[in-house]
């Protein structure tokens, strides 16, 4: 009987190491798939179009979220406290500012060649169910933070979010008072 250190094991893999490439891979070739599909159906050229209005069409989305996104970032940046003419209130979100990143991610679905991309992006452009969407990521985002181990990255976001009962943001920094001061205890210069 020898003792000693076990064998190292290999670390788990996790499911979504494994099935992503997985579905990837599925999702390829099932849009392929349905490409030749409707190719043989309604003509080569028909799915160049398609695929050309595909790239136009979910360039145009995403420039205008992204101006929407940077419109409303102006927005709230001119009403921030202490900026001339804004209210001494916190400021507000602007009334469009959801959902620019389900638009943007809406619009590169649709310039991602195929056709199964293509209806994903067209879905994410219906305002209720990017809502929907919103509201899910949300939901799930402080799960994940409520079940976080302390110390963690989650950790630092749940300080972050302290906020007064008025829904200000109070800032600041945490100053340490120690025994010894150090005009007390001077150390030495560095001499090479």
């Amino acid at each position: 009987m020898t003792t000693g250190t076990p064998p190292p094991t290999a670390p788990r893999r996790s499911r979504a190491r494994t099935f992503i490439p997985l579905a990837v891979a599925a999702w390829v070739v099932l849009e392929i798939w349905l490409l030749t599909v409707v190719a043989d159906v309604a003509g080569g050229f028909t799915v160049l179009l398609l695929l050309a209005g595909g790239v136009v069409l979910g360039a145009v989305v995403m420039k205008s979220a992204g101006r929407r996104a940077f419109r409303n970032l102006t927005e709230t940046l001119q009403r921030m406290p202490g900026q001339p003419g804004a209210t001494a209130a916190s400021p507000a979100a602007p009334s469009g500012s959801k959902g620019n990143g389900f638009l943007m991610l809406g619009g590169l679905l649709i310039m991602i060649p195929g056709l199964i991309s293509d209806v994903a992006g067209l879905l994410l452009l219906v305002p209720p169910v990017r809502a929907m969407l919103g509201r899910r990521a949300e939901n799930s985002l402080e799960r994940r933070m409520r079940t976080a181990s302390p110390g963690s990255l989650s950790d630092a976001f749940q300080q972050a979010r302290i906020h007064r009962p008025d829904g200000k943001v109070v800032q600041g920094e945490v100053i340490r008072e120690t025994d010894s001061h150090p005009d007390e205890n001077p150390r030495p210069p560095l001499t090479p």
